[in-house]
């Protein structure tokens, strides 16, 4: 996602949207030597085939470089790095850059979200502190933003001017952005999505059909919605974009990483082969783990993630997964 934000922010492949900002000076920076290296030599990566690297976007190798005179940082860090990451680059953080974060996922043990993770890292260092969060989420898997096809995205902010800002610098003809101030709930369903994901893909891979999947998705959100009203987030937020759009595209789409790996998981790979083997991160395996701590600390009854947490961390075999969930006691729908 890092590659597309770069893409998006230089104008890649389509004409901005009338009502958005210039294309911004844009700095692409990441821990591997090695990679950087032949990103900036070839302007492609094995993360998002088919997609080349604007010439504009200038490929940094050292820290300071990459971040000198930022006024805008984008966070695209995997959500159990963030942490490690930030605490690198600290000291070449700008006095009042903004940060938009498009990682997704609760880091394990603080149970923080990702743009709670950056301001806790920068919070002892004043003149590092940014003077505005916000999240850009939504259903966009990063293939398709990088052939250009029509989708849309929240960005979410407790400062509006900022948020505003975010919607402008990444609108395009082809990407709309719109804003909303939950930036807790966007993060939460952000977050919450993949750990669905992992339990539509088991579905896939037990080749249990299109009604069950579809139920999944119905129930998913609402016991997603829970978690996030009880934390104090809008129960609207899960029911737009941010929320049962985002849920639905990682649900159904073939390219993503949670679906992908639940449905490994359904077919009977076990995690840790399929987590070796995989090149990406799947943020929703430890989002799990977070989820459920949630769960139990605003008591929130959860049983899709309780479930997913069973096959993942206990070795409950997945179809007995789902016969417990379809043996649960009668009762009426609760939404919400």
């Amino acid at each position: 996602m890092g590659l597309v934000c770069a893409g998006l922010l230089a104008g890649a492949g389509s004409s901005a949207h009338p009502h958005s900002h210039p294309h911004p000076a844009v700095r692409i920076w990441g821990h591997n030597l090695d990679e950087a290296g032949a990103l900036a030599q070839t302007r492609i990566s094995r993360r998002l085939e088919g997609f080349s690297l604007p010439d504009a976007v200038r490929v940094c190798i050292a820290d300071a470089d990459a971040l000198a005179g930022a006024d805008l940082i984008v966070n695209a860090v995997p959500v159990q790095f963030i942490r490690e990451a930030w605490t690198r680059v600290r000291p070449h953080v700008p006095a009042g850059a903004g940060v938009v974060s498009v990682s997704k996922g609760i880091e394990n043990e603080t149970l923080l979200r990702p743009t709670q993770i950056v301001a806790d890292v920068l919070a002892d260092d004043p003149d590092a502190r940014p003077r505005a969060f916000a999240t850009l989420s939504g259903p966009t898997i990063a293939a398709e933003l990088a052939r250009g096809l029509p989708a849309t995205m929240i960005a979410a902010s407790d400062d509006a001017a900022f948020a505003d800002r975010v919607q402008r610098l990444f609108s395009t003809i082809y990407l709309r952005v719109y804003t909303n101030p939950d930036l807790l709930g966007v993060e939460i369903a952000a977050a919450t999505k993949n750990v669905i994901a992992l339990a539509a893909g088991v579905l896939d891979g037990l080749q249990a059909g299109y009604n069950a999947k579809s139920a999944l998705l119905a129930r998913g959100l609402a016991e997603i919605a829970r978690l996030g009203a009880a934390m104090g987030a809008s129960r609207e937020t899960f029911f737009g974009i941010a929320g049962v759009g985002d849920l639905a595209t990682t649900c159904f789409s073939p390219e993503g990483r949670n679906r992908s790996c639940g449905e490994a998981l359904g077919k009977g790979q076990k995690l840790e082969d399929y987590l070796r083997e995989s090149p990406f991160v799947v943020e929703g395996v430890a989002t799990t783990q977070s989820v459920m701590d949630l769960a139990r600390k605003y008591r929130v009854e959860m049983p899709i993630t309780e479930s997913v947490y069973s096959v993942l961390f206990e070795g409950v075999d997945p179809i007995g997964a789902i016969s417990r969930l379809m043996s649960r006691e009668l009762k009426q729908e609760r939404v919400g």
